[in-house]
């Protein structure tokens, strides 16, 4: 009886999630990624041909489930979308500590999907800048990785949130969105073009 390729592949995909996420590309054993998909490790190679390119599937994949999770869309409040990104990944820590080792493992190289990925944030720096009234811009861009960075900071230093905030945490969710409104209350933080 033969194994169906798209569930071995799948399990794969979620065990070396894990994996990834706890030890990065360098740390994570693609012995442990086959013994916790139930697998031969030799399945990791014929199904991704390397650690690498499992490791760049498995992050590609957290982006994609983060971008059908959170949209941006034109007119849509930006504070709220604070709140929405920061509600994912309080929900799904596991994708945060992914896109930190990839920083680490990459640092200033191209990504293997830098081309999808830049299209996919144009998009969204597009919906916010028509949000605004503005023209996409390098600040409007600016202002998406600002909001984006102010949602996912807190879970991506969990041990700096404790220290700095304490036991007596408040409703960090409420104070970021608060924080996301008035940033950008009055008047846009962002230049004129000809300023």
């Amino acid at each position: 009886m033969t194994q169906d390729p798209t569930s071995t592949k799948q399990r794969l995909l979620v065990a070396a999630k894990e994996e990834f996420a706890a030890h990065g590309i360098a740390g994570g054993r693609v012995d442990r990624i086959a013994e916790l998909a139930g697998v031969n490790k030799e399945r990791i190679y014929g199904c991704f041909g390397s650690k690498q390119k499992l490791f760049d599937q498995v992050v590609a994949a957290a982006l994609d489930e983060l971008t059908e999770a959170v949209p941006l869309q034109a007119g849509d409040d930006p504070a709220e979308y604070v709140g929405r990104v920061y509600d994912f990944h309080r929900a799904n820590p596991v994708l945060v500590r992914l896109f930190l080792w990839e920083g680490l493992h990459y640092r200033d190289a191209a990504l293997p999907n830098e081309a999808q990925r830049a299209t996919h944030y144009e998009q969204k720096v597009a919906a916010l800048a028509e949000t605004f009234g503005a023209e996409a811009s390098p600040q409007v861009a600016a202002c998406l990785l600002s909001l984006i960075g102010l949602a996912a900071w807190p879970t991506a230093v969990p041990q700096m949130t404790r220290v700095v905030l304490g036991t007596t945490q408040p409703d960090l969710r409420t104070h970021v969105v608060a924080f996301a409104r008035q940033a950008l209350a009055g008047s846009l933080p962002i230049p004129a073009a000809d300023a």
